[in-house]
């Protein structure tokens, strides 16, 4: 298929692209470079340009025959969210909105979304299917439930069928070193853990440790990139036969206690580095876990790396390759 990917320069974005070229699809990414890099790039036509310019958003479509668009293009960070509230529904909610304009315009008749679990808020539940009220409670988690707002509807109004995909916590890069998280200042927990272990940072913070879990800090479930951006390619495929639209929830059902991340991070690594233990954040929930029955019925999708050792290494590895690639610049 000729596939458009917005975002495709970033780091899930990047890892997508390589499995759709992977699979024999045509592919051209739109990324204004803002968090992605010209080298994560690995297959297709990149051009540079923002999803705000809908001059440039139309010459681009107006120039291919594209089949689908897989949009990943967004800010991501919770709390700049919180303190910088219309930079996320700009960049995320109305760029959204340009993009479905441009979808309506050619008739594209396929999308995959990229969609988080912070849609869902701070549920009574710990384990979330996807049929759960959506009660985000920062910009971030609210800007994206708009955009998939727009495309439910969008798709109502004409042919358009759409795969919205929620990503819990994404973590980890390409087993062969390839590619990886290189977002500056980025939060990730996994992340954040790696980058003390290089020595890019002194240490790091536990937000809480008090919580009713087995150690007292956050349950989370973590996916590994790689198994993530297989979801996308499946779900081309699953439109492609024909399937419905569809909201599947990304996620192993798995989950891990900050402290236990941590605590795997050090051992993986032979390396301690300083932990300091400070108060609860607003709005952190004790435990998050996806159900993924959904996913797995519909797409078939089966995790490849679904170990959290696994997703450590793969994270480490990619870390000490990054900061070669910085120094030797």
């Amino acid at each position: 298929m000729k596939v458009l990917v917005t975002g495709g320069a970033g780091y899930i974005g990047s890892h997508v692209v390589r499995q759709l070229a992977q699979a024999g699809h045509d592919i051209v990414v739109f990324d204004n470079l803002s968090t992605g890099y010209r080298w994560a790039v690995t297959a297709g036509e990149l051009v540079v340009g923002d999803l705000a310019d809908e001059a440039a958003l139309e010459a681009v479509f107006a120039g291919h025959q594209f089949e689908a668009v897989l949009h990943f293009a967004a800010n991501i960070v919770v709390p700049e969210s919180v303190a910088n509230p219309l930079k996320y529904y700009s960049n995320n909610t109305r760029n959204t909105l340009n993009l479905l304009k441009a979808v309506e315009r050619h008739k594209i008749p396929s999308m995959v979304f990229s969609s988080t679990a912070a849609v869902y808020g701070m549920p009574e539940q710990t384990v979330l299917t996807e049929d759960l009220p959506l009660a985000p409670i920062n910009p971030y988690g609210a800007s994206k439930m708009m955009s998939e707002r727009m495309i439910m509807d969008l798709a109502a109004a004409s042919d358009l069928n759409y795969v919205i995909l929620r990503y819990f916590n994404v973590a980890g890069a390409n087993p062969e070193g390839l590619l990886g998280q290189a977002t500056p200042e980025a939060t990730h927990l996994i992340k954040v853990a790696c980058e003390c272990v290089t020595g890019q940072r002194e240490g790091m913070s536990v937000f809480g440790t008090d919580y009713d879990t087995r150690d007292g800090t956050c349950i989370r479930d973590y996916i590994h990139v790689e198994d993530l951006a297989k979801a996308h390619v499946m779900a081309l495929d699953y439109m492609a036969g024909g399937g419905e639209s569809q909201v599947l929830n990304c996620g192993y059902g798995l989950g891990f206690t900050v402290q236990e991340v941590i605590d795997v991070v050090k051992t993986e690594s032979g390396v301690s580095f300083p932990v300091e233990q400070t108060g609860r954040r607003a709005g952190d929930p004790a435990a998050l876990m996806a159900d993924n029955t959904r996913i797995k019925d519909v797409l078939g999708w089966q995790p490849d790396y679904d170990d959290l050792n696994t997703i450590v290494r793969t994270a480490l590895a990619w870390e000490t390759i990054w900061q070669k690639k910085k120094t030797s610049r």
